[in-house]
């Protein structure tokens, strides 16, 4: 390759490298443009796609548009009215804010943008179709209206990365869902071709999540929202036996900013470990909102991507909030009576995600969820500064002991009330020795006896290493050395008072080596040198040990597997009413260690339809 002597880049040049990291689809330019219109404060947004966005993309809406003598610098790259200094940068709350996305989609196209501010004379526009920005009077309605046509007509190498006109139509329409989803107050048209394909009227947030995501209605989500502090998470989570075989309904919000974010994936992910089977992906749309000094939107050119200054407390407080609010089971709550601590709450399209319609038929009115402070006893010092501002959930009855012996396998609890005591029904039969079949005046509930009886167990065993000080640990006659990445070292000081806690007792030797003096007696005999390696490194990103947590974890849910009752194990009717009234009093009954379904009630109108009654 030939020496170049170094000089200046092309304007055009220049526009079009933006484009290749700003505008790499059309539902880039939809994204963009959308932002655009939302900072405008725009509450009527159509959208027309044709041939995929590739032959045209054309954005309108009734925002507050861009008077006559600004167009020209709407188009100029690095120019915006958003943000116009450091201070401001580092505190920026509009979506939009890099002053270069119309300059860059307007390299890449035929352009056209037509704005009429409300006390102008008349509209005008400017376009780039005849080579130079032209300015001219518009027949455009009050609002702003942009037109991409010929998207990469200059750059058509670009368009062989693209896919089918479909595929990229899909994209785009994506984009307005996760849009859509953050702005119930919007109303929202899809135009395909000429011809209407989604609608999106004003509406609740509930309401618009229903329709949006059909998959989250009809009791198969509920809601969260918690705050501590100055953060905020609100939203709904959709329940374990309604997850999907793939993440396509995952939606992640930071100060009313789509994101795809590790931290976050991570630690909703975590949350949902303990309940959710298989590789399922679970339902959400949750919203994150916190100072906008606490979190840096500027790291990635298509601002899909965020940095927060205290990552470990936001990854630990998602987690754990998201597991505190999953933990409650279903069958906790009276037959008709609502949950116990709700509170009506009135639907405010602007006040997103912290209602929820009653349509979700599982869940008549909003729960308001509080985290518990920790579910290991280093996460309250981790937290500490954040912790101070909970308010924990009240202390919940402990679930009548259930062990295996003969004869007397179960204990007969007193219910504290009589609605309480028939959530789950009556047991009248076991059938073929798995299943407990138990009858509710609305119908029936079959249970699954050992997957239940080691939910309830595998609690128990949790609840009993949570309550104590430090884990019980076992000396080692020989250290064992474990060989560590150098960049770690400074966790396994720093987290002394952790080690020791957990059962621990280790010393850095070198900034690669430790020596491991004493180990939790649960892990006793095991390889830990990559379980402390990975350990390490979930300190290091997280803050939190989440490998220890899930290896715990496992521990403990082999140990309730084993212990449960098992199949063909004959159970007398007080043994089975005892376990049924232990899976009301316990946390995550509704499945199993493993992400099974332990119980499920058949309505009468349900077993109505199935003989045809009535009809």
């Amino acid at each position: 390759m030939n020496q170049r002597p170094i000089s200046l880049l092309p304007d055009v040049l220049i526009s079009q490298i933006a484009a290749g990291e700003v505008v790499d689809r059309p539902a880039s330019v939809v994204k963009e443009l959308l932002e655009n219109s939302l900072d405008a404060g725009a509450t009527e947004i159509t959208i027309r796609i044709d041939g995929g966005g590739i032959q045209r993309i054309c954005i309108q809406d009734n925002g507050k548009g861009i008077p006559k003598d600004e167009l020209e610098l709407a188009v100029t790259r690095h120019a915006t009215s958003k943000i116009q200094s450091l201070n401001e940068l580092e505190s920026v709350m509009s979506l939009g804010f890099r002053g270069e996305a119309l300059a860059s989609i307007a390299s890449v196209s035929q352009f056209t943008l037509s704005s009429y501010p409300q006390g102008q004379e008349c509209a005008y526009s400017i376009s780039n179709h005849s080579g130079a920005w032209q300015i001219e009077p518009s027949p455009a309605s009050p609002g702003t209206t942009i037109d991409v046509q010929s998207l990469y007509f200059s750059t058509p190498a670009r368009r062989k990365f693209l896919k089918t006109e479909q595929t990229e139509f899909f994209h785009c329409l994506d984009v307005v869902k996760r849009m859509a989803l953050a702005n119930p107050a919007v109303n929202w048209l899809v135009y395909r071709d000429g011809k209407l394909q989604s609608r999106f009227q004003e509406s609740s947030w509930s309401a618009r999540v229903f329709s949006i995501l059909e998959a989250m209605a009809n009791g198969a989500s509920k809601p969260i929202d918690v705050q501590v502090a100055d953060m905020q998470l609100h939203g709904a989570i959709g329940l374990p036996d309604a997850a999907r075989g793939k993440g396509d309904m995952q939606y992640f919000y930071v100060n009313g900013r789509f994101v795809k974010d590790k931290l976050i994936n991570h630690a909703v992910r975590s949350a949902y470990e303990d309940v959710l089977h298989g590789d399922k992906f679970p339902a959400f749309v949750l919203f994150l909102n916190l100072p906008a000094t606490e979190v840096d939107v500027n790291v990635h050119p298509a601002k899909t991507e965020v940095r927060f200054r205290n990552a470990r407390a936001v990854h630990q407080w998602v987690r754990h909030s998201i597991q505190a609010s999953l933990a409650p089971s279903r069958a906790v709550a009276p037959l008709s009576e609502p949950v116990a601590g709700a509170q009506p709450v009135a639907e405010n399209s602007s006040n997103v995600g912290n209602t929820w319609r009653a349509s979700s038929s599982a869940y008549q009115q909003a729960v308001q969820v509080q985290p518990k402070s920790a579910a290991l006893p280093f996460l309250r010092e981790e937290l500490a500064d954040y912790i101070q501002a909970y308010r924990p959930l009240e202390a919940a009855p402990r679930p009548t002991q259930i062990t295996a012996q003969p004869k007397t396998a179960f204990a007969e609890p007193q219910p504290s009330s009589a609605e309480e005591s028939e959530y789950l029904g009556q047991a009248i039969a076991q059938v073929h020795g798995v299943y407990i079949l138990a009858l509710r005046p609305d119908g029936m509930v079959v249970v699954d006896m050992h997957a239940a009886h080691e939910r309830v167990l595998y609690e128990q065993f949790k609840n009993a290493l949570d309550t104590q000080e430090t884990i019980s640990s076992q000396e080692l006659l020989v250290p064992l050395l474990v060989q560590i990445d150098p960049r770690l070292a400074s966790e396994v000081d720093n987290g002394q008072h952790l080690w020791e806690k957990l059962g621990f007792r280790l010393s850095l030797i070198s900034t690669q080596e430790i020596a491991v003096r004493a180990v939790p007696t649960m892990l006793a005999g095991q390889d830990l040198s990559a379980l402390l390696q990975q350990w390490l490194e979930d300190l290091h990103q997280y803050g939190v040990a989440h490998v220890l947590e899930r290896q715990r974890n496992e521990w403990l849910a082999g140990l309730a597997c084993h212990t449960a009752v098992r199949a063909n194990r004959k159970l007398t009717i007080p043994e089975m009413n005892a376990l049924l009234r232990s899976m009301e009093r316990t946390e995550r009954s509704d499945q199993c260690n493993h992400g099974r379904p332990t119980w499920r009630h058949f309505s009468m109108s349900e077993m109505d339809k199935w003989f045809l009654r009535g009809q």
